[in-house]
């Protein structure tokens, strides 16, 4: 459990995509960052991650706090909702900081991502196209360890390989996929904790499961047709969703081990889009859905 959000700041709403967790957070983060390090692209299934940080007890959990699991030690681990997988914060430096989940937030924060880090480690697939100030790791002055990629818990093989953050649950690809898109609808921010979504598309028989199947839950929006989010149990992250009814498979891309080969081609929901977030490529916006 985080502190108290007593502070004379601008009190911020924050909640998971089924809203069964809530917390409030004070608007005084002391930075924000894109974190482009292959855990954080596993524990929210995007190209990278957008956190804003604070003081840990300017943070507090205002409902469903039995909902909550975490991934990780009381001093330093990721807190998802236990429902529907969404990451909502990370506690950090040794429990001195809260990394909040800026896909999360209900409210529009006064601050803004001002760099891209762990640049070192991006994802194949994503090309950074703005202009913000890129490091390898961390920016100069930081006191935090680098802690190295995980490697993945496979070998390589002639498909596709991805998994989850703690490794339980692995797949792979078995044919090329056939479209990559990034999403900006307000649910798919919510349950990856992301600027966006970035999800792949393939057939249901060209994901196979190599691990960890049984550890994997899904949460379907009740009032959505389609929409569900498939994640692993133990560490929260998303994972391969396998729509039999339509008969695809939607991939979150930030859990690739390896280059899929295909690049996302466009944007869907492009107004709903975060108001901190812009999108600074040439790539087709559809202001909802994609055509049919």
């Amino acid at each position: 459990m985080t502190g108290s959000a007593k502070s004379n700041a601008r009190i911020l709403a924050g909640e998971c995509f089924c809203r069964a967790v809530g917390y409030a957070v004070a608007d005084e983060f002391g930075y924000a960052l894109n974190c482009h390090c292959s855990n954080c692209r596993r524990t929210t299934g995007a190209a990278f991650k957008p956190f804003a940080g604070i003081a840990r007890d300017k943070l507090s959990v205002t409902r469903g706090e039995g909902s909550l699991t975490t991934y990780g030690d009381e001093a330093n681990h990721d807190a998802h909702c236990g429902r529907c997988g969404s990451l909502l914060y990370s506690v950090v430096r040794d429990g001195a900081y809260v990394h909040v989940a800026m896909g999360t937030l209900v409210d529009n924060p006064s601050i803004r991502p001002t760099a891209h880090i762990f640049v070192g480690s991006k994802a194949p697939w994503y090309d950074i196209p703005d202009a913000l100030p890129q490091f390898e790791t961390y920016p100069p002055g930081t006191d935090a360890p680098v802690q190295p990629d995980r490697p993945p818990p496979d070998p390589p093989g002639r498909h596709t390989r991805g998994s989850c953050l703690c490794g339980s649950v692995a797949y792979v690809i078995e044919e090329k996929p056939f479209m990559a898109r990034y999403c900006h609808c307000s649910r798919c921010r919510k349950a990856r904790g992301a600027a966006h979504a970035s999800n792949m598309l393939t057939r249901v028989e060209d994901v196979r499961f190599t691990r960890g199947a049984d550890l994997i839950k899904s949460y379907k929006v009740p009032e959505a047709k389609f929409y569900t989010q498939s994640f692993c149990t133990t560490c929260g992250s998303p994972v391969p969703r396998l729509d039999t009814g339509r008969h695809i498979a939607i991939i979150p891309m930030g859990s690739l081990d390896d280059d899929p080969g295909i690049r996302p081609s466009e944007h869907i929901w492009a107004e709903s889009r975060a108001p901190w977030f812009d999108i600074a490529d040439s790539l087709p916006q559809h202001p909802g859905a994609p055509p049919a």
